[in-house]
């Protein structure tokens, strides 16, 4: 496993706001965190073996309640799927999706992304990296908490394999601007096409009641997809 700490990230780009726990996902943090979930010694790439020695690795950053993530798992049964999440409420009810649906193929990890994937994701290990609807922290001085940022996606780019995948999704048109900024900028990755982030989106990416809603009333949203240029 790669000992890279290249990557140190000064300034948060969450805050905690997780409210109350329900019963039930305290319940699932307490019995079945220990099944689903991976500790800061486990290897988040090792247990792929369940689902198959050379299966690709996709990892989700911040996947919230876990709608998206639950899904795209179900579907895609030969690939292992890793859930980040730093808010125990989500993670609480990503456990009780995984145990209802089944899921082999779906680990998480309670905890900020940004260590975990420095110091704890061997390099050229993933096939993809999922980030949706990051929170977008509009306010130009709060822009350095955005997530996006030149250092992150040089991170991202040490762990996915050549030609692998990193899938940026928001309804902020200027987050949007700016990840495209970032990322035109990073020589690691190139645009991938309309076609394949429309299909990626299809794949991936569950349209939330939320999102419904803000696109009946015109608010728009940016799938970004982008392609892991080899060395």
């Amino acid at each position: 496993m790669s000992n890279d700490h290249t990557y140190r990230r000064r300034i948060q780009s969450f805050v905690r706001r997780e409210g109350r726990l329900t019963r039930g996902q305290q319940r699932a943090l307490d019995t079945l965190y220990p099944i689903y979930g991976l500790d800061k010694d486990a290897d988040p790439i090792a247990w792929r073996d369940a689902v198959d020695t050379n299966a690709p690795v996709v990892v989700e950053i911040g996947f919230g309640n876990g709608l998206s993530l639950a899904q795209a798992a179900a579907a895609h049964s030969h690939t292992a799927f890793l859930g980040i999440e730093v808010h125990r409420p989500g993670v609480g009810q990503m456990l009780m999706r995984i145990q209802e649906l089944g899921l082999q193929n779906l680990r998480v990890i309670c905890g900020d992304a940004v260590p975990v994937l420095s110091a704890r994701i061997p390099q050229q290990s993933l096939t993809r990296v999922n980030l949706f609807f990051p929170d977008p922290w509009p306010k130009k001085r709060h822009h350095k908490r955005r997530l996006v940022q030149t250092e992150w996606v040089d991170s991202v780019a040490s762990r996915l394999l050549p030609d692998g995948r990193l899938h940026l999704a928001t309804d902020w048109e200027h987050y949007a601007e700016h990840m495209r900024r970032v990322l035109s900028d990073n020589p690691n990755f190139e645009a991938c096409s309309s076609t394949e982030c429309e299909a990626a989106q299809a794949a991936y990416r569950v349209t939330t009641k939320f999102e419904a809603r803000g696109r009946s009333l015109g608010h728009a949203v940016w799938d970004l997809v982008y392609r892991r240029v080899a060395a």
